[in-house]
């Protein structure tokens, strides 16, 4: 019983930490990287469909991504759908590819995407130890209905608050890597 509480409150905690990191993708830095248009949604014959499942999203030099609808008629949406999208990014069509150059980060923009970042990182850590705080109920719980004793109940809180710590952890040494990427020039 105490091992399920801890499996359960481990797997918690490791999707927040993946979800964590996937929103850390969507803020752009200077540098072009083509996971930046995995959220941008195009209208693909009346479904709202991503961008890499309608054309090949590739880098075309450090600061310019290339996008190559599958069909032709899908020019014009994706460029829209890139355009619309509020990562502020300007497509030009060429022929039957769309270029989107990454344009350069100014130091107050860097500034606000790293209190974004921040922000971003203390709902981690918030969500974690929420994790950790049901995970600690159920012990408790356990407790109360006489299924585990009181010493195997510390035991597993330590054992709790050590994944805790260890994904905190985690989280802040994310953090650290984006803040250098975003202040990087």
């Amino acid at each position: 019983m105490i091992n399920d509480v801890k499996n359960t409150a481990e797997q918690k905690m490791q999707k927040s930490l993946e979800a964590f990191k996937n929103d850390l993708n969507k803020v752009r830095t200077g540098r072009a990287h083509t996971g930046i248009l995995d959220h941008v949604m195009v209208d693909y014959y009346g479904n709202p469909t991503p961008v890499n499942q309608v054309a090949n999203v590739n880098l075309i030099d450090a600061r310019t991504i290339g996008v190559q609808p599958w069909e032709k008629n899908m020019l014009a949406k994706v460029e829209k759908a890139i355009r619309d999208c509020d990562l502020g990014l300007n497509p030009a069509s060429m022929g039957d590819l769309i270029r989107v150059p990454m344009p350069m980060l100014t130091e107050e923009r860097r500034r606000d995407l790293i209190k974004v970042v921040r922000g971003e990182a203390e709902g981690a850590r918030v969500a974690v130890r929420n994790i950790r705080r049901d995970a600690n109920n159920e012990l408790k719980n356990l407790i109360k209905d006489k299924a585990i004793t009181e010493d195997d109940e510390r035991r597993a809180q330590d054992d709790i608050q050590k994944l805790t710590d260890k994904y905190i952890a985690e989280v802040d040494k994310a953090l650290a890597a984006k803040e250098t990427d975003l202040m990087a020039v």
